[in-house]
């Protein structure tokens, strides 16, 4: 299995020479998801200065052949995981829109960072890789991208809290609710407008909003 290689953009982060060696070590020579050429998709698919939205996650889905490297998002055609159905519910409620496809693709082609704080998990075991260091990781990467603008963090249960904790700074957007999650999404996820609320921001500042249908990315 060959190597996967860190997106050039983002190579000067610490991470990449202090702990992406031994993590890379450890993932050689067994089966892991989403795999090496989609373990850093959410970085490759913008750099630091088109960040404008951070969506952090924990890590990829366990299941074989769901996991695109986006977190909360799923190749196309794959049912809906429930976490993901409910942000649609969310959306569709927030906004009028809903995006043909669990393929969260056409979000970071606009600017949204959609960031797993684990980018590996072995098959049918979540968490599995969770205590590997790949955290770091997601905090560089987000103080990277603060470097070049303020961005609007949405920040969905505990978890995601505490990795972005310190981190926002008052000329950021902080949009935090309960997990999307079957157990956790009527504590206040439903009915946060995370959505229309990122695109008011966005707008106040003179940027054009995110189509979260994905239509026009």
């Amino acid at each position: 299995m060959t190597d996967p290689v860190p997106p050039q953009a983002w190579a000067r982060l610490p991470f990449f020479a202090e702990a992406w060696p031994a993590i890379r070590d450890r993932l050689r020579d067994r089966d892991w998801l989403p795999g090496p050429q989609r373990v850093f998709a959410a970085l490759e698919a913008l750099a630091p200065p088109e960040v404008r939205v951070v969506i952090l996650g924990q890590d990829p889905y366990p299941t074989p052949g769901h996991a695109n490297g986006l977190a909360f998002s799923v190749n196309p055609s794959v049912p809906l995981p429930r976490s993901l159905a409910n942000i649609f519910k969310e959306l569709q409620a927030d906004t009028g829109a809903r995006p043909s496809s669990g393929d969260l693709t056409p979000w970071a082609r606009q600017g949204v960072l959609l960031l797993n704080t684990a980018l590996s998990v072995e098959p049918g075991q979540a968490g599995a890789h969770a205590r590997w260091g790949w955290e770091r990781l997601a905090r560089q990467a987000i103080a990277e991208a603060q470097r070049h603008h303020p961005l609007a963090f949405v920040l969905w249960g505990a978890h995601a809290a505490k990795v972005a904790e310190g981190l926002p700074r008052p000329e950021d957007l902080v949009v935090q609710s309960a997990h999307p999650s079957p157990l956790s999404a009527k504590r206040g996820f439903f009915g946060s407008r995370p959505f229309s609320r990122v695109n008011g921001w966005l707008e106040e500042r003179g940027e054009p909003p995110i189509d979260w249908s994905g239509e026009t990315a």
